[in-house]
Order: C-alpha cells, then structure tokens, then sequence
C-alpha cells in the first residue's frame, strides 16, 4: 500500500523484523530496510536510514528487543547502539529503560519496545494539542529539519503541533527551511506536509531572515535533540541563527519535544555533545564533488539554543515557559 494511504510512520515490526522506512531515499523512492540484529539499527541510526530523536530511541528499542531474540549479548548490543549518534538522548533514554529487562524473555523486550512506540505516538498527539493553542489564526509558520511523523513514531512533535493546528482550521501556511545540509526540510518535511494538504513552501536556509522582516513568519516551532535543565536546547544546525533573528524581529520561538529528549542531568547546554558529521556532506552534492579537492570542513550537526531566546518549550505535560527548570524532568 502506498505510504500516502496509510499511518505514516517510519518503522514497523513484522515476524522477528524490524522493516524501516529508509529517509535518505525520500522523496524519490519509498525504500524499506529489513533490519535483523542492533548492529543493523546501530548502523540505520548512525547513516540516517532513521533519524529523529523519537524515532531513534523507538528504533533503539527494537534493537534490544531483535538482539534478545537472536540470543545476542544484550551489553554489547546496547553499547553498539549507545555509539552510533551522540546528541539525541532519546537514543540512551530508550536504552536505560529497556535495561531492567536484560533478565527478561526475548518476548516481554519486544512487548517493552512496542510500548514505547506507542507511547511515544501519543505523546506526540499530547505536543500537539498543547502547540496548536499557542498558534495564532492565518498565521505563517517557520520549521525547519523534520519534526514530524517521519521523525517520530508518528504524528510529530514540531510538525505535529503545526499537524493540529492545520485540523484545527487555523488557516496556516507553513515555511520549511530547506536544512542544509542533508536537506532533510526540502526532501521530507515538504514530503509530509504535501501528504496532509497543508499550505507550504519551501525557503533556503539563509532566507529566514527576509521572511520574518517582510511579515512572512509570525512564529516559529522546532524541535529538540536534546533539552538541558535550565532550557538550553540542541537541535538542528541554524536553528540557533533562527531563534536569534526571530528574537529580533519579536517572533515567537517554540520548541516542541516529548519529556524524554529532556536530559535533566545536564545544568545547561555547554555540557551538550554535538555530533560532527562526515566532510562529504558539505563537500559532495550525490556523490559528486562541489568543493575543491583537500578542501577544509567543519560540519556539526546541531547547535545549541539559550534557553533566553526560547519563548515556550511545548512537552506533552503542558507548555512550559521561562524560567525553566527541568532539573525534576526527563533523565
């Protein structure tokens, strides 16, 4: 059945499998991966076959769950897993609480994984609600990377609060920065949101500044790798930049995220690993070269957003507004 006519969601367990939807193919091709072990989701997590931050600890779940059905050693396949991407801490969230079940049947992990799952949709569905209050009627709406079901076990955490409002017949037209570098707003994003019917455009990255100057944006929702106790936010690259013109223009800047992407252990978001990614995907368009050979690159994958220029942190507990403190909440 073709994926417009269906739940969308980027996973699914099927007779000991588990079928993942693989994102780097997106939009041109629907690909599923048939992932057999958690060293076959260690490595979906770490090239991007999956990737957000939900999505990932739901994958990472199942990961224990195939390594327990296979008779793995279940410390080694959650150490495999816990190293394929440092800075979404839903990865080891997942992981943590699949541990207490190590002594357990092979069943009762599976059982725990496709909780989470579930779980996590209707978190999801909770964000969404919560959002879609604060998402004022004709408003322009500016995303960017991808946030929803794609990125989550489904419905979506910033793009489900723009999901909502869009049912709720806030009459909003959406602004999807295109995400350099992988793109993952120009090819997924825009994707989901020509599914849903909702009004969109994509924009380049270094266009957001324009659109809020001219009146084009009137609040901007993203989500959340990781969240700090004191409201520091990683998430993808720019969206610092965003939060900072949106500051200056005095547009509202909402961060939307399930409570398990909270890492209360961490005081603010100095303490945030950021990931650095391959060269290549600065340095090559589909495997072809556009920089000059032995070209120097820098290419972190997130940055990091002070809590001071975040307007409100949307969880599926409520809307949270500064001063924050999450040093009781998540990790």
């Amino acid at each position: 059945m073709p994926l417009a006519h269906m739940a969308l969601a980027p996973m699914r367990w099927s007779d000991g499998v588990l079928l993942v939807l693989d994102q780097r193919e997106l939009p041109a091709r629907e690909v599923w991966l048939g992932l057999q072990s958690a060293e076959d989701v260690a490595v979906a997590i770490r090239e991007m076959a999956v990737r957000g931050a939900p999505a990932i600890g739901v994958a990472a779940a199942y990961g224990m769950a195939l390594a327990a059905l296979r008779g793995d050693y279940l410390a080694a396949a959650d150490a495999c897993m816990r190293a394929s991407r440092p800075t979404a801490v839903n990865l080891a969230w997942a992981l943590d609480r699949m541990r207490p079940l190590w002594g357990s049947s092979a069943a009762r992990l599976l059982e725990e994984a496709q909780r989470i799952e579930a779980e996590d949709v209707a978190i999801n569905q909770a964000i969404g609600r919560h959002g879609a209050a604060l998402v004022p009627q004709g408003a322009g709406v500016l995303t960017i990377c991808n946030t929803g079901s794609l990125a989550t076990a489904g419905h979506g955490t910033a793009l489900g609060i723009i999901r909502t409002a869009h049912e709720d017949a806030k009459a909003i037209r959406v602004l999807a920065c295109e995400t350099r570098p992988r793109q993952q707003g120009l090819r997924l994003t825009a994707w989901e949101l020509a599914q849903d019917g909702i009004p969109f455009a994509v924009i380049a990255d270094s266009a957001a500044g324009r659109m809020m100057a001219t009146g084009e944006v009137g609040l901007v929702v993203v989500g959340a790798d990781r969240i700090a106790a004191n409201g520091d936010t990683a998430n993808k690259i720019g969206t610092y930049s965003l939060a900072v013109l949106a500051n200056h223009h005095g547009i509202p800047f909402l961060v939307a995220a399930p409570t398990s992407t909270v890492d209360s252990a961490l005081p603010d978001g100095a303490s945030i690993p950021i990931e650095e990614r391959d060269p290549s995907e600065l340095t090559h368009v589909d495997c072809h070269r556009v920089a000059p050979e032995g070209c120097p690159v820098m290419n972190p994958a997130f940055d990091v957003t002070p809590a001071d220029l975040i307007g409100a942190i949307v969880t599926e507990l409520g809307v949270h507004c500064a001063p924050y403190d999450f040093s009781d909440l998540g990790r």
